[in-house]
């Protein structure tokens, strides 16, 4: 049994007695389930889950709204069929991607390594042989924590933080998953200093840079066709860390059954930038990753929340796709 520790220096998981309790029995279905699901190849799985997850799209009405909210604003020039097509295909991508970290939870990760392509690795491999801290500006698609976990897996140390989630069983078990290969786990309601402290280390940081933080030291800047409330809290840490800013986004395509991961060039320009600058750049380059493959991102969150004073915000507009 593992110990939760109590300095907030870092995150560990903890299995509770109460996890045995029968309101965790459907918990502990599902865990079990994915891990099942896992021990399938690819090629028998990815049909399977496309075709469940698409259900489940349909199925998720407040979920799929936000989603066609999200899309109408940032891509109105697309037809009404392709946008449900995006969030067709993004339904069916997030199951795939999930039962890929359970696999990678459970298998060698050379086994999955052999079904990665790198797309920008000599960067990285750069920045490694000169041993510089790094930050990872890694926009919130499904498949986002496979990269950092492959990266560990191979020695580098890892560092990132996340949201607990809802369900305690879930939580641990996803965090459990996310730790195999070592790597700190911070979690947001601790404050940003240990990951800081954890990046000065020489920990590579996950950032991810898409959540809507409300207006408080936010910037308003263009997001694809709208705005977005963006924090440019990642100038900050590139400074306070001394670290290189990394742009990377992992792509899970389900009929080749392979994981891209495109890593693109250092955000050097971000260090004389002013902070309605960084947020622009932080989110121009989430365009740039997520633009070729709108399928791969988290369309269902409530991206554009914040809006600018005697605007509504979409997810409360009642013109906007009516709640059924």
């Amino acid at each position: 049994m593992e110990k939760n520790k109590k300095n907030h220096s870092e995150f560990i998981p903890e299995f509770k007695k109460a996890f045995l309790h029968p309101r965790y029995w459907g918990a502990w279905l599902g865990v079990g389930t994915f891990a099942a699901l896992a021990l399938f190849p690819p090629k028998v799985r990815d049909p399977f889950l496309a075709k469940m997850g698409r259900l489940a799209g349909r199925l998720a009405r407040s979920a799929r709204r936000r989603a066609q909210i999200n899309l109408l604003y940032c891509f109105p020039e697309l037809s009404e069929a392709r946008r449900e097509k995006i969030i067709d295909d993004m339904f069916m991508t997030a199951p795939q991607s999930m039962v890929l970290m359970a696999e990678l939870g459970m298998r060698s990760p050379e086994k999955i390594l052999e079904r990665v392509d790198w797309h920008g690795k000599a960067l990285l491999d750069d920045l490694q042989a000169r041993g510089e801290n790094v930050i990872f500006l890694v926009p919130h698609g499904w498949a986002v924590d496979i990269p950092a976990m492959l990266m560990a897996s191979q020695g580098q140390k890892m560092a990132a933080m996340f949201h607990n989630q809802g369900n305690q069983l879930f939580d641990y078990a996803w965090n459990r998953v996310r730790r195999r290969f070592g790597g700190r786990m911070h979690a947001r309601n601790d404050g940003i200093k240990p990951f800081i402290s954890s990046v000065r280390q020489g920990y590579w940081g996950y950032y991810l840079p898409d959540q809507d933080h409300g207006p408080e030291h936010s910037e308003f800047v263009d997001f694809f066709a709208t705005y977005k409330a963006t924090l440019p809290a990642i100038g900050r840490l590139m400074k306070v860390c001394r670290a290189r800013v990394v742009p990377l986004f992992p792509v899970y395509n389900g009929t080749t059954h392979r994981l891209d991961i495109y890593i693109r060039p250092p955000m050097d320009d971000l260090l004389e930038a002013d902070d309605k600058q960084i947020a622009r750049r932080m989110n121009e380059e989430v365009e740039l990753l997520v633009g070729p493959h709108p399928e791969q991102y988290t369309w269902i969150l409530k991206l554009l929340k914040t809006r600018k004073e005697g605007e509504t915000e979409p997810y409360l507009r009642d013109d906007l796709y009516p709640r059924k």
